[in-house]
């Protein structure tokens, strides 16, 4: 039986359903990502699946004695207390729960956390790895996540996607980073106007079969719809006719309008444009031997020069506290560095997406917010009606009076993009652009700031997106140092360089500690290295088949149908398979390397 079956599930908040006669199985082993819309129902579907929420129909079958985990979406503000503490929920050296703390402190262990250390003084990457540990102490049969890198720097989410890889539970997930996505999912369940449809394999495949699924789906509705409108000549040129009519042919016409009324569109699509400014001067901004350090503190940014040329995409990549939105107001002239000297170039005209949203007026409407009076916005040096304008954007007339602080945090986002977008600029500066938007906005935002013909300086975690906009990257490294570097996420991974004046800080003590006196001759290959190394080939092209098969039979709907324990051996060994493949290429690349080294 498998974990959790939902079966003809329906709930509403209104017209129309949230969900229509959904049904789901999750079985045990799988990594299951729930995709969709903001608003689409991702976040009520794990409500329902905790017994949070109630369905209005339909049941939620639950394997007896199931536990389930739940990793929230934002971390509680009111967390006090040791690591330990908030892990097992009691206070040390409580008797009665000495099982318990032993689990707690295994699950600390498991999660690279110190059980002493106080949570008020956690980043919030490691409290997030807090809450986790605490969601993992009770061992659940199933594990949900909901957008569990919002927040997160890059070394944090490569931490978790790291575990994750490894965890043998059983996951539900909702995210939008979709590298993220990419590297966990063994199945995309995808939330579409009230309707669930499952995909499995990768987002890879997901995204090729949905696209594949859309175009059928459309050459059937065009076909129904030019069926329709012939039975509907008949049937009015009978009526005028006085002919006697098909009573059969008649019902069948009733049925196809029912069926017509029913048919939900697919949701618009949102359709931002980006209004451009005068030209700037070919310098945008320059910085030389800048040093910056707040009172009482560290140093926050050390020696920095740079030049920004029109037209550059700069992302900026650091840890949470680094200083990224601090380099950002430095370069905007909003801060006055300790030493050296910021220059900005004539014409500079600057739209500012702030990372806190202070932007907005939470009491007053989301039209309100856009424009101060009046009725419309002038687009391109057109008018057009601020309803219309908010409709490119996706919020309904109703939901355009509607106060901001009733707007989940997608559509918060959207509606900083549609204010910053009224404002003809040469330079947008957003800083975290991409948290808790769709997949579909986001690609849509790539796409439009590829087309702009400014400057664009990027603050993101999200390495997908730093992939597709950035033109180059500056990077926090050690004690205030920027390294700059060419292209996007990827890029700066391939150009970094390895050592400790490179790398960032916690990486580079983790280097220091491994670090063994360097020899000056050239180590070479083994007999048995070198024995190993002629066989990777073979073996990582028998792993790649027997992934490629298992994909190949997950992909097969009957397969979910089978016996639950059939399928979670089958996810088992494909998880099992891909963590070799990785360590088989690393291996290879590891003694290819010592052999080119050696002149082999």
């Amino acid at each position: 039986m498998a974990l959790i079956n939902i079966k003809n599930v329906s709930l509403s908040f209104g017209h129309p359903a949230l969900l229509e006669n959904i049904n789901l199985a999750i079985e045990q082993g799988e990594r299951v990502c729930v995709v969709g819309r903001n608003g689409a129902g991702k976040t009520t579907l794990l409500k329902l699946l905790t017994g949070e929420v109630v369905p209005d129909s339909g049941d939620v079958e639950r394997r007896q004695g199931m536990k389930v985990a739940e990793l929230p979406q934002n971390v509680p503000q009111d967390l006090v207390g040791t690591c330990l503490e908030i892990v097992t929920g009691v206070a040390q050296g409580t008797e009665t729960m000495q099982e318990r703390m032993l689990r707690g402190q295994a699950a600390i262990s498991r999660l690279e956390l110190s059980p002493s250390m106080r949570v008020e003084e956690m980043s919030g990457g490691l409290k997030r790895r807090t809450l986790l540990a605490k969601a993992l102490v009770d061992e659940p049969d199933l594990l949900l996540l909901d957008e569990p890198t919002n927040h997160l720097d890059i070394e944090s989410i490569t931490w978790l996607e790291t575990f994750l890889v490894k965890y043998r539970g059983t996951l539900l997930f909702i995210t939008h980073d979709r590298v993220f996505l990419q590297k966990l999912a063994t199945r995309i369940v995808d939330i579409d106007n009230g309707r669930l449809t499952s995909w499995p394999g990768d987002y890879a495949s997901y995204l090729k079969k949905k696209q594949e699924a859309l175009l059928i789906e459309d050459r059937g509705n065009a076909k129904f719809d030019k069926k329709m409108a012939e039975e509907e000549i008949w049937i009015r040129k009978g009526v005028r006719d006085r002919r006697t009519r098909n009573e059969g042919r008649v019902r069948e016409l009733m049925k196809m309008r029912a069926e017509a009324n029913a048919r939900r569109d697919r949701a618009g699509a949102v359709n931002m444009e980006l209004q451009e400014g005068g030209r700037t001067a070919k310098r945008v901004l320059e910085a030389k031997d800048v040093t910056f350090n707040y009172e009482g503190s560290g140093v926050v940014v050390k020696d920095f020069s740079a030049v920004v040329y029109r037209g550059d995409k700069i992302g900026i990549i650091g840890p949470n506290g680094c200083g990224k939105t601090t380099l950002l107001r430095l370069l905007l002239g909003e801060l006055n560095p300790c030493r050296g000297e910021i220059r900005i170039g004539a014409g500079v005209e600057v739209s500012y997406l702030d990372q806190l949203r202070d932007q907005l007026d939470m009491n007053r409407t989301v039209i309100e917010n856009v424009i101060e009076s009046g009725d419309k916005v002038i687009v391109n040096g057109k008018p057009k009606h601020i309803v219309s304008y908010l409709r490119d954007f996706l919020f309904s007339s109703e939901r355009a009076r509607t106060p901001v602080w009733v707007l989940s945090g997608g559509e918060r986002n959207r509606l900083l993009l549609a204010k910053l977008f009224t404002k003809p600029a040469n330079v947008l500066v957003l800083d975290e652009p991409t948290n808790d938007l769709d997949s579909e906005t986001l690609e849509l935002l790539e796409e439009r700031l590829h087309e702009f013909r400014g400057t664009v300086l990027l603050v993101s975690h999200d390495r997908a997106f730093l992939n597709n906009v950035a033109t180059g990257t500056m990077v926090f490294e050690r004690n205030g140092s920027i390294g700059e570097y060419a292209g996007g996420y990827d890029d700066w991974i391939k150009q970094r360089v390895v050592d400790n004046e490179r790398l960032p800080v916690k990486q580079a003590k983790l280097k220091v500690k491994r670090s063994k006196p360097k020899s000056n001759k050239p180590k070479k290959l083994t007999f048995k290295e070198r024995f190993e190394l002629d066989a990777l080939p073979a073996r990582i092209e028998e792993l790649e088949s027997e992934q490629e098969s298992l994909h190949a039979k997950m992909a097969d709907p009957k397969f979910y149908k089978s016996e639950g324990a059939s399928v979670s051996v089958v996810t088992a060994r494909l998880q099992e398979v891909e963590a070799e493949l990785v360590g088989a290429y690393e291996r290879w690349e590891s003694l290819e390397t010592i052999a080119e080294d050696a002149g082999r």
